[in-house]
């Protein structure tokens, strides 16, 4: 007969599942706590198109998607409103707003929050596409 087993008692456990509900109210609540506050910093509008935005309608997303890349920092996370935030996809900013110029003028307007390259990039973007609106303009 072996020894090893002799020593051997159980704890009581907490029912199963309990530290993983735990976790979810706690992210809820982060999450709840963080579009306040990403919210508050874009100065309640959407970032891209500048329309005015309620707490029940404004989405949180990510400059730099995290598809390619980006996380949750604070400095990655901008208000915007539905139809822009599924415009913009998974795409980088800069391709972005090379497509639509007027997002990047709008993001460096109302995004106060993001980090400072997401913001040179759209001065960039914006700038050649007017650069490239105005050479067609000219050649035409």
């Amino acid at each position: 007969m072996s020894h090893r087993n002799v020593h051997r008692f159980a704890l009581a456990r907490s029912p199963r599942g309990l530290a993983r509900h735990r976790r979810r109210v706690l992210a809820q609540h982060n999450k709840r706590h963080v579009k306040r506050e990403t919210f508050r910093d874009c100065g309640r509008r959407c970032v891209y198109c500048g329309t005015s935005l309620g707490l029940d309608n404004a989405t949180l997303d990510h400059v730099l998607p995290l598809s390619r890349g980006g996380d949750h920092a604070p400095g990655n996370l901008v208000s915007a409103c539905m139809a822009c935030n599924q415009l913009k996809g998974s795409l980088l900013p800069i391709e972005f707003f090379v497509r639509h110029p007027w997002a990047g003028a709008n993001f460096m307007r109302y995004a106060r929050a993001v980090h400072r390259n997401f913001k040179r990039g759209a001065r960039r973007a914006v700038s050649l596409a007017c650069a490239q609106s105005a050479q067609a303009a000219q050649a035409a």
